[in-house]
């Protein structure tokens, strides 16, 4: 059983939903991320998504590409990131951590260090859960079963225009969560629909058995509080990375623990 499974079926018995918040890793300052994971874990994450920066991020709005440049940057690559995951883990042992990202890095590191070198190495920094953008679940059989014999989970998106044959692509090979994409379109656009993925929720569920996160559009409280009444998990990502963007290196920790704490206590409501 991954971290994901242990912590998401602890809420669940406590009938509660989980808080996974979004991060571009190396955002805003190079050295932030890891005090940033703890910070939110304190206030009530449940599981932490950390963004991979990538210079050509498809489904990402202006907010997080903008955030990934500037990771970018500062030099920060998959590396950099796994090396940020294992710092983290030297006091957190229990949060689990997902890489959100693209291919193009995980294939480049595998070149880089050999094969299958990601998994194992991911593996190693405390890393629970892949999701690939990128990735369509039909070429991904082996990838899953290589990220699950070394204990993590492969994510996979779902979004408004999936089909029901996509969604049992989805449910074959998926581990830990699916993710489903409030939005058409990209992160941080639009306005969420709360009756419309109240509607697509059961759809997804008649294919898919593990956990469903719903993300792209939840900016505040009392849309979390609305989402999490049908969602088993709430995901804010561009919202975040707004508050912090702008933040002296000191107070940005505690910007983003103030305002997921505001989430956490609307979904426990």
């Amino acid at each position: 059983m991954s971290r994901i499974d242990t912590a998401l079926g602890a809420l669940k018995t406590q009938n509660r939903k989980a808080l996974i918040p979004f991060v571009t890793a190396g955002f805003p300052y190079a050295d932030i991320t890891p005090d940033l994971m703890h910070g939110m874990a304190e206030a009530g994450a449940d599981v932490i998504e950390l963004g991979v920066p990538f210079s050509d991020p498809s489904a990402d709005g202006p907010v997080i590409q903008k955030a990934g440049d500037r990771a970018l940057g500062f030099g920060i690559g998959l590396v950099q990131v796994l090396a940020m995951v294992k710092t983290f883990r030297e006091r957190n042992t229990t949060t689990p951590v997902v890489l959100m990202g693209y291919a193009n890095p995980i294939e480049r590191y595998d070149q880089k260090h050999g094969t299958d070198a990601f998994v194992r190495d991911a593996s190693a920094a405390g890393v629970d859960g892949v999701l690939v953008v990128d990735y369509p679940p039909e070429e991904c059989e082996a990838f899953a079963a290589a990220l699950r014999a070394h204990g993590m989970d492969l994510i996979f998106l779902l979004a408004p225009t999936s089909t029901d044959e996509r969604m049992a692509q989805v449910a074959r090979v998926a581990s830990g969560y699916v993710y489903y994409v409030s939005l058409k379109g990209v992160t941080g656009a639009g306005t969420l629909d709360v009756g419309q993925v109240e509607a697509m929720l059961p759809r997804i569920r008649a294919h898919v058995s593990i956990p469903v996160g719903v993300g792209f559009g939840i900016r505040d409280a009392e849309t979390a509080r609305a989402i999490g009444q049908s969602a088993d998990a709430v995901v804010i990502g561009s919202k975040i990375i707004q508050l912090i963007e702008n933040e002296p290196h000191e107070k940005v920790v505690a910007v983003a623990a103030q305002f997921l704490r505001t989430i956490r206590k609307a979904l426990d409501a």
